[in-house]
């Protein structure tokens, strides 16, 4: 399997207009994420350009998408040219796209540092009841994987709140959060180290009604390839839920330092 990670650079303010434009601006709430999503789609095609990853800042115009393909940057301007629509090509210009080959395969034990921005949230099976809503939250329903956490594991009892109580037993939005990513590395990869690099609660908007709010974590750590195959499809497919609006992209970067042995 082929992939490219694909360089994106982006003017923002062209980009918002763009959006504004468009009708993606809804009640005063703006989901970039899914703004990308209808934007890359109609450039190239869906999918073609997914897992991907924004990189702006509030105090510059200029900003950075990064993206996996299994197409490079040739290709994706073929694909530009005979689809793009022009108000589309005005934001992304497919003749300043970039791209490199990424490995074809990764050895088996290889560190790899990652980089990964995460909406890490859990689907309630059954019926629960939340003591914050005070109501219960439905079956089906999208949660934030360390709310329910502490739903589950440390109702509130009086004099200590369930957030005290999670800390004192060492349950930490860290902890829950690596927890949730090994268990979504599955046989691709285990966890070395791992750390809560930001983290931020954001509503998405999906199709023409908004969608949950919930959280929006960017985690840092050093992982071990335990299966090259399935790693390889990790790149591809990308990490957790809403890979489709700018989450799960696996990032990689140097590995940082082995613990000392005690």
């Amino acid at each position: 399997m082929k992939l490219h990670l694909i360089h994106v650079p982006l003017d923002m303010r062209r980009f918002n207009r763009w959006a504004g434009e468009r009708g993606l601006i809804r009640r005063r709430t703006f989901d970039a994420g899914y703004a990308f999503h209808i934007l890359l789609s109609s450039l190239f095609g869906k999918a073609v350009l997914q897992p991907f990853r924004l990189f702006a800042s509030e105090r510059r115009r200029e900003a950075a998408l990064y993206g996996y393909s299994g197409v490079d940057h040739t290709d994706l301007r073929k694909l530009a040219a005979a689809v793009a629509p022009p108000d589309c090509e005005a934001v992304v210009d497919p003749l300043r796209l970039r791209s490199k080959p990424m490995p074809a395969h990764f050895d088996q034990g290889k560190r790899l540092g990652f980089d990964l921005r995460l909406r890490p949230v859990r689907r309630v099976r059954s019926d629960v009841h939340d003591p914050q809503l005070g109501s219960s939250l439905k079956r089906g329903s999208e949660v934030d994987a360390y709310r329910l956490e502490l739903i589950r594991s440390f109702p509130a009892e009086s004099g200590t709140s369930p957030t005290s109580a999670a800390a004192n037993a060492g349950v930490t939005r860290q902890s829950v959060y690596t927890e949730w990513l090994s268990e979504r590395l599955g046989g691709a990869a285990s966890i070395e180290h791992c750390e809560l690099a930001a983290f931020q609660r954001t509503r998405a908007i999906r199709g023409d009604s908004g969608g949950p709010e919930g959280p929006d974590a960017v985690l840092h750590g050093t992982m071990t390839v335990a299966s090259e195959d399935e790693f390889i499809r990790l790149l591809h497919k990308g990490v957790g839920r809403h890979r489709a609006y700018g989450y799960g992209m696996l990032l990689l970067r140097p590995p940082g330092r082995r613990a000392p042995n005690r």
